[in-house]
């Protein structure tokens, strides 16, 4: 939607695409923040701005609220809080980006977890009036628990404040004293006023004192997570393509997660171990030279092997590892608590298999990132346990690969998705 000369795309592709999320406490201001970047880098077209100026009349507003450019469900709006993950796109002369603008509100941080799994950089903003609160620290956590690369503390609403620079230096400190121990390699912090449009887009004349990037010119600077492409081959089977009777083509679709593909590659299945090599891939029925990580294709292979959904096609070289017994790190996100004696389905990559957990190690104390020893898990809470499959998966710890070292639980009985989980160690 962002109306980019021809003249920049080159120079845009070159820069790559940043996914960021904006995540904190309810009423931070995240809807009004990605609603200024909107705006003011002219991202919106002209139809969406007459829209959201009707919008704000009715709702009594003189002037723009720019919140409703992200809170798109009459709920939202009738709220006035975030409820789902809500996606924007748009383009500077510099990068492209993906948004992804997530709940504040404690009932939703699955929501929130949800946006940070693919994300590279966090925005954690902060009520300049409220400081750090238990859901900003919360949200950190799950961030960098998550992977994300970066994160930006932006203290926002500075103009109720009166733009003073030590209620900053007192919240950046707050946040530094509790990031220590979570160990997060690039953290950064903003002064802002996403509703005045200070220090987002434009710099403005309030915060003379801010000798830092504005938030969009730092976003322009991030590196994105490395590149998936440079990791290990991982190829979950989605479905097992047999046109039928007097056919013998058998192909694998699915997307390639991370690494690449070309025809002649060595190549495992697991959890089977069974060796061959790729014969073919295909896109649409036509042959191509490689597969790199995010290509949806189909695979062939050079021999006769049991294939089914659910497996996993692997680089021979550095292939997963098959196994029935997991160390995780989960972020529960259902209101019941975690029960042992509950039947819990594991869903990795696009194999699901019956799961148990066997013990809870600990969790985290939000407040003191204390990891505390328990036997209970509730909503929200970020806890170690050890769970026993029915059948092995081909999994990679988290730290080493994203997609094939996540997974969720679901309650087998409710079909509720309950947890998010990150592997640790097999």
């Amino acid at each position: 939607m962002a109306l980019v000369m021809e003249a920049t795309d080159h120079e845009v592709r070159d820069r790559g695409v940043l996914r960021f999320i904006t995540a904190g406490s309810v009423d931070d201001g995240k809807s009004t923040l990605i609603g200024r970047l909107l705006h003011d880098s002219r991202a919106i077209l002209a139809d969406q701005l007459a829209a959201v100026a009707r919008a704000s009349s009715k709702r009594g507003n003189e002037s723009l609220d720019l919140s409703l450019l992200t809170d798109g469900l009459e709920a939202e709006r009738e709220q006035g809080i975030t409820i789902d993950v809500a996606y924007r796109y748009f383009a500077t002369p510099q990068r492209k980006f993906i948004i992804a603008d997530t709940p504040g509100h404690e009932q939703y941080t699955r929501n929130m977890a949800t946006g940070a799994s693919t994300a590279d950089a966090a925005v954690i903003l902060v009520d300049a009036r409220k400081g750090v609160l238990p859901q900003t620290r919360r949200h950190t956590c799950i961030a960098h628990l998550l992977g994300v690369r970066h994160i930006v503390v932006a203290v926002n609403k500075m103009d109720l404040v009166g733009y003073d620079e030590a209620v900053f230096e007192r919240i950046r400190t707050d946040c530094l004293a509790f990031a220590a121990g979570l160990g997060i390699p690039d953290l950064r912090f903003v002064p802002m006023s996403a509703l005045a449009g200070n220090m987002v887009v434009e710099r403005g004349n309030a915060l003379p004192w801010y000798d830092g990037p504005a938030l969009l010119e730092l976003l322009e600077s991030l590196e994105p997570a490395d590149d998936a492409a440079s990791l290990p081959a991982r190829f979950p089977v989605q479905l097992v393509i047999r046109p039928g009777a007097g056919n013998d083509f058998r192909g694998y679709a699915g997307r390639l997660e991370s690494g690449v593909l070309l025809p002649g590659s060595e190549v495992v299945v697991l959890p089977s171990g069974q060796r061959t090599r790729v014969a073919e891939i295909l896109v649409l029925g036509q042959p191509r030279d490689l597969a790199i990580a995010g290509d949806s294709v189909t695979l062939t292979l050079a021999d006769d092997v049991d294939v089914s959904r659910g497996d996993l096609i692997a680089s021979a070289v550095t292939a997963a590892a098959p196994t029935k017994a997991l160390d995780a790190r989960v972020c529960w996100l259902d209101a019941a608590p975690l029960d042992p004696a509950r039947k819990y389905l594991l869903k990795h990559t696009t194999r699901t298999v019956r799961a148990k957990v066997t013990a809870v190690v600990d969790r985290v104390d939000i407040h003191s990132l204390a990891r505390v020893p328990t036997s209970s898990v509730a909503l929200n809470d970020i806890a170690h346990v050890r769970l026993a499959l029915a059948q092995p998966i081909a999994c990679d710890p988290y730290a080493a690969n994203r997609a094939t070292g996540a997974f969720i639980l679901i309650d087998e009985a409710t079909n509720q998705t309950v947890a998010a989980g990150m592997i640790e160690a097999t």
